[in-house]
C-alpha cells in the first residue's frame, strides 16, 4: 500500500508540469521528497485514473517514453501535440525537461572513496582534503 501522503505530493507535482514539458520518474520522486522512489512514482502514475493528472508528462530515464496504461502510442501523440520532440522511441530531454530538478546521487561518498588511476597504471592524486593511505 502506497503512502497517501506521498502519493498526493506526487500527483501535485505531476499537475504543475505545463504543457510541452516532461519529466523523469526519478525527478518527480526527487521534488517529491524522495529520491530513490522513482519505481513507486511509476506505480502511482500506473494506478491513476483521473483527468487532471496529465500522467503522460512523466517519462522514463534517458527520456524512454515508459508505460500509459499499455498504450504507447497514445502517449507519444498526446506529447508530440503538446509540441514536445520525440526521436524514435526518446523524447529529447534537452529544452523540455522540467527546471528546478536536482539529482541526489545514490552513494554521494563515492566520488571521494575511489582513487582514479592514471592511464599508466599509477594512482591518481586523492581529492583534495583527503590523504593518501601508504
Amino acid at each position: 500500500m502506497m503512502n497517501p501522503e506521498f502519493t498526493a505530493r506526487v500527483l501535485a507535482i505531476v499537475r504543475r508540469i505545463p504543457a510541452g514539458r516532461v519529466a523523469t520518474y526519478g525527478d518527480v520522486a526527487a521534488l517529491a521528497g524522495k529520491p530513490q522512489a522513482a519505481r513507486a512514482v511509476g506505480n502511482i502514475m500506473r494506478d491513476c485514473g483521473r483527468a487532471d493528472v496529465p500522467c503522460h508528462r512523466v517519462i522514463a530515464a534517458g527520456g524512454r517514453l515508459g508505460g500509459y496504461g499499455g498504450d504507447e502510442a497514445l502517449k507519444r501523440a498526446l506529447l508530440l501535440a503538446e509540441g514536445v520532440v520525440i526521436h524514435g522511441s526518446r523524447v529529447q530531454l534537452l529544452g523540455c525537461r522540467i527546471a528546478g530538478v536536482r539529482k541526489v546521487g545514490r552513494k554521494p561518498g563515492r566520488l571521494y572513496n575511489r582513487r582514479k588511476k592514471d592511464p599508466r597504471g599509477q594512482m591518481g592524486k586523492a581529492p583534495r582534503g583527503h590523504r593518501r593511505r601508504e
